[in-house]
């Protein structure tokens, strides 16, 4: 019986990019702080952007979008099969939120996930961004947006898309590992504390 370690082995990898907190790393980096100790204390680019500014947050979104494409295309130089690709994406959002060279603290995943389904599937991308962009636009909630995005995406994939099995699976345990990801933002909208977008901490 044959083991696929170089799926494996991409499978790790993509976990491992994904762990690169770039939020963490650019605010400590050239504001000398951990911004999971500022501002709602994740580590991503909206806290980023309430805490150290637009510049380093601006940073931090394209980076967590390339780590994305990167996890997903180094499955891709060993396999196209639907299941390891698919799962390479779920791996470095896991690794996003989960990342093992920040003692497991992370942001939320949102930028990351864009950035693998980009090579996965850029149709279903589109969809989910236009959604993630006018509810933002018409209620200035980020977090709202990110989570109906999150829960549109399976659906693009397989009811307008009709997307492969395995993919639509991948889409599906991205939706849940976003959900959680912002549980507290959930809680928080739902007691309508929730901050808006251009609000700056002091």
């Amino acid at each position: 019986m044959s083991y696929p370690v170089p799926q494996a082995a991409a499978l790790l990898g993509a976990y491992l990019i994904g762990s690169l907190s770039f939020a963490t790393i650019l605010v400590s980096v050239f504001r000398g702080v951990d911004v999971r100790a500022h501002g709602s204390g994740n580590a991503g680019a909206t806290n980023v952007l309430r805490t150290a500014g637009k510049p380093l947050a601006l940073a931090t979104v394209a980076l967590d979008l390339l780590k994305g494409t990167a996890a997903v295309l180094l499955m891709k130089l060993i396999t196209f099969d639907p299941r390891w690709v698919g799962a390479a994406a779920v791996a470095a959002v896991l690794g996003h939120i989960f990342p093992v060279w920040f003692a497991f603290r992370g942001g939320k995943g949102v930028a990351t996930a864009l950035g693998a389904f980009l090579v996965v599937s850029p149709l279903a991308m589109l969809i989910v961004v236009v959604v993630f962009a006018l509810v933002v636009l018409l209620t200035r909630y980020v977090s709202l947006g990110s989570v109906t995005a999150a829960c549109v995406l399976p659906l693009a994939m397989g009811v307008i898309l009709r997307a492969p099995e395995a993919q639509v699976v991948a889409a599906t345990a991205l939706t849940a590992l976003l959900l959680i990801s912002h549980r507290g933002n959930i809680a928080r909208l739902l007691a309508g504390t929730e901050r808006k977008l251009g609000r700056r901490d002091t």
